[in-house]
């Protein structure tokens, strides 16, 4: 080790030409930082760890690249189910090292397969249109007020009163 604040580095390689430069794939970056006990005197580093369970305000983790389990605290104004989110996902965690370890927040490594939205309320805004498409089907909001549903078969339905109001109704 060399001396205080300043780490080990490898040895650069040779600068390929950007047209023909290939983008390392993360796991290797990560390999090539130094590790958090050798920099700036050891400890108290952040490093990335799988979440194996949370409960109780306390997590059970797993360091990336193996080991044993080991148990951190939560950091306050973390999310318990955005938490149990990640465990049900097999996501990883940002921990922050030192006797015990804190879980400080989530590393999001890919993008979701599913995407959940939960709140009392959720609100999308688009300044001129929103579009949600799924395969054939759309529903396009436009900012003149225009609503457009697209789609194969469409139904709708009412427990109560359904109600079509317009100035002209055209049907087919």
């Amino acid at each position: 080790m060399t001396e205080r604040g300043s780490a080990s580095v490898p040895p650069a390689e040779p600068a390929q030409p950007e047209d023909h430069a290939q983008p390392e794939p993360v796991e290797r970056l990560l390999d090539q930082v130094a590790p958090p006990s050798q920099m700036l005197g050891g400890g108290g580093g952040l490093r990335a760890a799988r979440l194996v369970s949370v409960g109780g305000g306390a997590a059970l983790i797993e360091w990336r690249g193996g080991g044993a389990r080991v148990g951190a605290m939560l950091a306050p104004g973390l999310e318990v189910e955005l938490l149990e989110q990640v465990v049900e996902d097999g996501g990883m965690v940002l921990v922050e090292e030192g006797p015990p370890p804190l879980v400080v927040g989530v590393l999001q490594t890919r993008r979701p397969r599913e995407l959940k939205l939960r709140a009392g309320t959720v609100t999308i805004e688009g300044e001129q249109e929103v579009l949600i498409r799924a395969g054939r089907a759309a529903i396009r909001l436009r900012e003149d007020g225009d609503i457009e549903i697209v789609g194969s078969r469409i139904s709708a339905a009412s427990r109560g009163l359904f109600r079509l109001v317009g100035r002209i109704l055209r049907l087919n």
